[in-house]
This record gives structure tokens, sequence and C-alpha cells, in this order.
């Protein structure tokens, strides 16, 4: 035999030898009553972003940081505001020294009104006594009017001062609120994806400063054929296995099964595949044990999904749940500590 024809033969058998490796370790074999198809992983993004207009003063959490739900993440410029909340408080000050010197009017017009009437009843009494005449007794009952008048405008102008210090102390809440607003914080535990805004843009009202990606709410979708999605069950249990943790796989339930069909997306690569009519089906995560697959919640991160058709077959063994080593990884990312 000659050397070319002995190397072909070696090329042969180390190539065939590589397909059906790579075939062993990229499509191992499933049991009856299970199916899998590839798929990303996907989760929640939610946005954190300016109730009002205004100019950022420091962001204070980076693209890859875990941030906990609380956290303060941004601040605003809020010195406009706060010159505002002086000016509101000196108003409430000043209404408040209105009210006081209002409320000592009224207790003067009160004192000279009750004079008044005590003067007119007796001179009531002394005109039945022939002892004061009727006009002197009119002019006492025209006093104790006019201070009637006085003590009526003194008391509505208290009132009014009372006003004055609710609408500046409404004001002074106002302010308050949107200065507490300009503090932007974290609703949910999650991974900043994007820092959108830096420190000194002017942004509108509802401008984005973050993207976070929630970590409570990850999820894969699957696109399965009619004959397989019609077998699966909502609320059954499923696996995902990550390209980055193959050995490592991930307990899911099926959460949702879209009730159209539809051609399979691009992003299932081969074309025939594309032609075929398929059914969405949702894995969604446990949020119980999605701590420990943090470091690997990256939207787009590739894998394989699992569902199984006969809920009384066991997984088989290359899809039995395992506990996660704690060195598994060095966590992704920084938590910010601000």
């Amino acid at each position: 035999m000659s050397r070319r024809v002995i190397l072909i033969i070696v090329a042969v058998v180390v190539v065939g030898g590589g397909a059906v490796a790579w075939f062993v370790l990229h499509n191992p074999g499933l049991p009856p009553g299970f199916a899998g198809a590839n798929g990303r992983l996907e989760a929640k993004q939610v946005d954190i972003a300016t109730k009002y207009q205004g100019r950022i003063k420091d962001v204070l959490a980076d693209e890859g940081d875990t941030v906990d739900a609380g956290q303060i993440v941004a601040k605003m410029d809020t010195e406009p505001l706060e010159a505002q909340l002086r000016s509101d408080e000196a108003k409430i000050k000043e209404a408040q020294d209105n009210r006081r010197t209002a409320l000592a009017e009224v207790a003067a017009k009160q004192a000279e009104f009750n004079y008044s009437e005590k003067q007119y009843r007796r001179s009531k009494e002394l005109v039945a006594r022939g002892a004061v005449s009727e006009q002197e007794a009119d002019v006492d009952q025209a006093h104790m009017e006019m201070t009637r008048a006085a003590l009526l405008g003194s008391q509505a102008q208290a009132v009014r001062t009372q006003s004055a210090i609710d609408a500046a102390t409404a004001d002074a809440e106002r302010v308050k609120a949107e200065i507490e607003d300009s503090v932007l914080k974290a609703p949910i535990r999650g991974r900043v994806q994007n820092r959108l805004a830096e420190p000194g843009e002017v942004l509108p009202a509802g401008g984005k400063v973050l993207a976070l990606v929630d970590l409570s709410d990850v999820y894969m979708y699957l696109f399965l054929p009619e004959p397989v999605a019609g077998k699966v069950a909502l609320g059954s249990e499923a696996r995902i296995v990550l390209d980055a943790a193959p050995e490592y796989p991930i307990k899911a339930v099926i959460s949702f099964v879209s009730p159209k069909a539809q051609f399979t997306p691009k992003t299932v690569e081969t074309a025939e595949e594309r032609h075929n009519l398929t059914f969405r089906v949702k894995l969604q995560l446990d949020k119980n044990r999605l701590r420990q697959f943090e470091p690997f919640v990256k939207v787009g991160i590739p894998g394989m999904g699992y569902v199984r058709l006969d809920s009384g077959t066991d997984w088989p063994p290359m899809l039995q749940a395992k506990p996660v080593p704690e060195q598994l990884w060095n966590p992704t990312g920084s938590t910010s500590s601000n």
C-alpha cells in the first residue's frame, strides 16, 4: 500500500471520528417521551428613567454590575429644586407669621364686639326705663354692627392666611417629592445591561439612564413542531442546558405555549428548519434557583431546552438536575455598593 493511500485513510478516519464525536456531544440521544430544541436565554428588561427633565449629576452603576432592589444607581442635579424648596419654606414661615398676626387681630375684634354688644344691651334696658333716648340706643346698635363686621372680616383674613400656609406647604411637598424622585433607585434586583446616559447630560422627562436585566424573570423560547407542541402541558417540568455550563441542567417550567403556529425564526440557523411551522414554547427558570446561575444570565446566551411529554417518565441521567458547586465561576461584573 502506498504512502499516499495510507495518509488518505488516516485523514478519513480522523475526520470521521471527529464528526462522530461532534454528533455524540452535540446531539445526545433522547429517550422516547422527550423533545429538545435550541434556544437563547432571555430576560425581562427594565429601564430606569427620569421622572422629570433635568441634568444627570452622577451615575453609580456600570454595565455588568449587579444591583439590588432599592439601591441608588443614579442622581440628578437638584440645585434648582433645592433653591425652590428654600423659597417655599420661607413662604410658609411668612404665612405662619401672617396667621399669628391675623389671629391676634381676631382676638382684638372679638373683644370690641363683645363690649359693643353689652353696651347695646344696656342701652336697650335704659330706653325701657326712660333713662336713655332711642337715638342713643340706635348709635350703640350701629357700633355693635360695625364691630361685628370687623370681627367677620378679621376671621376671613385668618382663614386666608391658613390657606396661604396650606398652599406654600403643598408647593414645598411637591418640590421635596421631585428631589426624592431625582434619586434613581433600582426597582428590582438586576444586572446593568446598558448604561444609556452619562453625568452632565440633560434628559427630558422619561429619559432612560440604565437598562437592567431582571434576574428574577429569566426564560428561553423553543420552537417545537405541532406533533410535539401538542403534547406539551402547561406547568410541566422542563430543562435548560446552557452552552456555558452543559454539565449542569437547570430546572424550568413550561409557562406558555403559543396557540398559533409560525415559521421558525432566523435564530434557528438552518433554512430547512425555518420553513417548518412550529409553536413557540416558553421555558421559565425557577426563580428560587436563579441566584445559583446569575453569572450565566446573559441575554442571548445559547443553549438547549428540553421538554418532557410524559410526566410519568423519569428524566434521563444527562438531564438530571445537579447541585452547582460554589467555585464553578467567579461572578460576572461587579456588585455596586453605592
